[in-house]
């Protein structure tokens, strides 16, 4: 004899909805516990940031030393400067400038000037450029652009960019051309031909001479010679110079100064002459 199958009941119907209304809520829960943790992690992030710096305090501790030296440093510099005029140097590792307050360097000596990195090797642009060349003249600063030089790219391409990146305006500083690097796959020679052209067709463009760049021990080693009919804009951050060079036009002295407007530290140099020499250099 066939048993009549039993009926369903509402119970089970209602069973599996309460349990999918459960499952919901504390899923909903869950986000929302989420969702309270992120944003007060966004809130305090800067405590977090604090208290992970200072639970690291070994690395901190030796960070906050070298910046005492290289504090000392630079008062030595700037004390020592004798009216010449002051500027920085900067690019997209300074992250985001608030320009308006970039005045002085330690509440004391003003800054007249800034370069700015403009191009780097014959394809790429500084992710900042744009924004620190509009921010450089609102805040009514010198301002000047520089390309960084990859030996091993093609010379042409790389003054093509620079001249494609950078409308320089009357009271602009002259062009940079930044070398740092020895070639890898090319001889010096060559290298010595790639800069030259790079400066000829830059100098063609702009109808003014540009500006070299380099470290003390480059320049003293490969272009001081060879390039003598150029002006040089040197870096050395060693304890024992304290003043210009009388043949150098800037002196980066440090990388290590803290300025206002700028989170990070950011260079410095010095021109060799006063505010109104500078302001004669600049592109007519």
């Amino acid at each position: 004899m066939k048993r009549k199958p039993a009926k369903r009941t509402n119970n089970n119907r209602k069973s599996n909805s309460g349990s999918s209304i459960g499952r919901l809520f504390r899923y909903l829960t869950i986000f929302a516990f989420i969702g309270l943790f992120l944003t007060a992690a966004y809130h305090y992030r800067r405590g977090l940031a604090y208290y992970l710096g200072f639970k690291s305090h070994k690395v901190s501790e030796k960070e906050i030393e070298d910046k005492r030296l290289s504090d000392v440093r630079n008062f030595q510099v700037l004390a020592k400067r004798e009216g010449k005029s002051v500027g920085v140097d900067v690019s997209e590792y300074q992250g985001k400038i608030s320009w308006s307050y970039v005045d002085t360097l330690e509440q004391k000596y003003p800054i007249d000037f800034v370069f700015i990195r403009a191009t780097v090797g014959r394809d790429r642009k500084d992710f900042q450029f744009k924004r620190n060349w509009i921010g450089a003249k609102e805040n009514k600063m010198i301002r000047g652009a520089y390309h960084y030089y990859r030996p091993n790219e093609n010379s042409i391409e790389q003054a093509n960019l620079f001249i494609k990146t950078v409308k320089l305006e009357k009271g602009d500083l002259p062009p940079v051309l930044d070398i740092e690097k020895l070639p890898k796959n090319q001889s010096l020679d060559s290298l010595k031909k790639g800069l030259r052209r790079w400066l000829l067709k830059v100098e063609e463009h702009y109808k003014v001479r540009p500006i070299i760049y380099s470290g003390e021990r480059y320049y003293a080693d490969f272009l001081k010679e060879e390039f003598s009919e150029y002006l040089f804009w040197i870096a050395n951050y060693n304890f024992y110079r304290e003043r210009i060079e009388e043949d150098w036009l800037f002196w980066q002295f440090t990388e290590k100064a803290t300025v206002p407007g700028i989170k990070t530290t950011v260079d410095v140099n010095i021109y060799n002459g006063d505010l109104q020499q500078l302001q004669f250099i600049t592109v007519d």
